[in-house]
């Protein structure tokens, strides 16, 4: 794990960690802030501690399925909570 380095939001973060393709994407409502407040930060660092190659895609625009590809596709799956039309709506809806 290196905490201190961001998670990847975007290919160019993921490739300056020498990644060519993430085992996770986590898509949420909220902006990504690397604190213990923010769920989606936490779930990301607690699987990239495990050796998962994690990046988020943070506050998409739900009317752009682009956005939704920033960072490619996924080796194993999209996380999301289907508590807010798909997405994990953290801080925003709590």
């Amino acid at each position: 794990m290196n905490i201190d380095k961001f998670l990847p939001i975007n290919l160019y973060e993921a490739k300056k960690r020498g990644w060519d393709e993430l085992d996770i994407i986590i898509v949420t409502g909220d902006a990504y802030v690397d604190h213990p407040s923010f769920g989606a930060s936490v779930i990301g660092r607690y699987l990239e501690y495990f050796g998962f190659r994690v990046g988020i895609i943070p506050q998409p625009d739900w009317k752009d399925k682009e956005s939704f590809k920033v960072l490619g596709k996924p080796r194993l799956f999209f996380w999301y909570n289907r508590r807010i039309c798909g997405l994990y709506g953290g801080q925003l809806y709590s």
